[in-house]
């Protein structure tokens, strides 16, 4: 499988991953981030996987900065679950797509989405 310039190895994943969930990760120490601005690309070609959903993952980097990752899924009616379709996997396997553009700083700063206050 040729590596995609918008993707992110299973071993970088899972090192992300488990840093987020991590004592030192968890979500008080990030805080800051109320969104994640995806791109368009890193979208279109995560769906023309064939795809029957996509899951979402949330990972921390070297740079202690929030990631979210995305990988397509397909549908296994036999246990009612949608597989991750990840490399080193049987069913058919996918990409995992680094979003790497957290919010902050991101933002779109006039929307009533990020502008929430909270007491």
């Amino acid at each position: 499988m040729e590596n995609q310039k918008n993707t992110i190895t299973l071993d970088t994943a899972q090192s992300w991953a488990k840093k987020w969930r991590k004592e030192e990760g968890t979500y008080n120490s990030h805080h800051e981030v109320h969104a994640f601005l995806i791109p368009k690309e890193d979208l279109i070609e995560v769906l023309e996987e064939g795809v029957d959903a996509v899951r979402a993952y949330l990972g921390v980097d070297d740079l202690n900065e929030e990631k979210l990752m995305i990988v397509g899924t397909r549908y296994d009616a036999a246990t009612d679950t949608y597989v991750d379709m990840t490399p080193n996997k049987v069913i058919d396997a996918g990409y995992i797509y680094d979003f790497t553009r957290p919010c902050p700083p991101s933002c779109d700063s006039a929307s009533p989405l990020n502008s929430l206050k909270t007491p």
